[in-house]
């Protein structure tokens, strides 16, 4: 992939935290992990690493590939921040830019 993210596009994770609700029922509302584009890993490889962590088929790993290089960014992942924190991690131990937000 070779188009590289305009200056907006890796932004920081705001958590909101809201007085009407408990900290651990905001923790549970669904989260995200975005995998960004970026200039360095191959297509291909971007596709083996989502086949691998996430167990994805190679046909939706591919159209995840695609979404990351034709549109710049990709929701990979869904479900509590904790778990989301984790997939982030693990995306950058693959040595992919990810971030993960609150599903909109």
């Amino acid at each position: 992939m070779s188009v590289a993210p305009p200056e907006q596009a890796t932004p920081d994770v705001v958590t909101e935290v809201r007085p009407d609700q408990d900290l651990a029922s905001q923790l549970q509302q669904p989260w995200v992990t975005i995998v960004w584009n970026d200039p360095v890993n191959l297509m291909s490889y971007v596709s083996w690493v989502f086949q691998t962590y996430f167990g994805y088929s190679k046909g939706k790993a591919e159209k995840l590939m695609m979404a990351v290089h034709e549109e710049g960014r990709a929701v990979v992942s869904r479900g509590t921040r904790e778990k989301m924190e984790t997939d982030t991690e693990a995306m950058h131990g693959y040595s992919l830019w990810a971030t993960f937000q609150k599903d909109e």
